[in-house]
């Protein structure tokens, strides 16, 4: 028998099946993979894991709210929706908006934007040191509000923000 988990992670593949990561040009899916096994020292709730697959896959393919209602119930597709930059206005509009919307979400949320952070930080700072000042700056004024989640996973976040500053 399959479980929700192994659904969302296979409907992620799919949904990311053409995708590359910036700069490293490996499958998205490593992405998605990386949040997951981040997120999973925290949380085994098949249905939080399940929104870690699907965390993109809104902002990035194009999948309606309805679609993931439809396939894997509310609280994933509520989930999902909660975690995708569907803000509209410049950057700066866009990033405010999106840093009040994810302080006022539930915490589990707040944990996989912080595993979603973790994840992208590295590859940022490695491959695009130029663009790396704007996104540890975004970065860490989103982490600032980021008040309910995983004390763990979010001094790992700040410590990758920290080793950036020491460059």
């Amino acid at each position: 028998m399959r479980n929700l988990s192994y659904d969302a992670m296979i409907f992620a593949m799919e949904c990311h099946k053409d995708q590359k990561r910036k700069y490293t040009n490996v499958p998205y899916f490593t992405h998605l993979a990386e949040v997951v096994g981040l997120l999973s020292t925290s949380y085994m709730e098949e249905k939080v894991l399940s929104i870690g697959w699907l965390h993109d896959v809104m902002e990035d393919c194009g999948v309606s709210y309805e679609i993931l209602y439809n396939k894997f119930g509310e609280f994933i597709a509520d989930g999902v929706k909660e975690l995708s930059d569907l803000e509209q206005g410049n950057r700066s509009e866009r990033k405010l908006l999106s840093r009040i919307r994810l302080a006022n979400a539930e915490c589990w949320v707040q944990d996989i934007k912080v595993c979603d952070i973790i994840s992208n930080t590295s590859s940022i700072i490695e491959h695009d040191p130029k663009f790396a000042k704007v996104y540890i700056e975004e970065a860490k004024l989103l982490l600032d509000g980021l008040i309910k989640d995983d004390k763990l996973l979010l001094n790992i976040a700040i410590k990758q923000i920290d080793e950036y500053h020491k460059l």
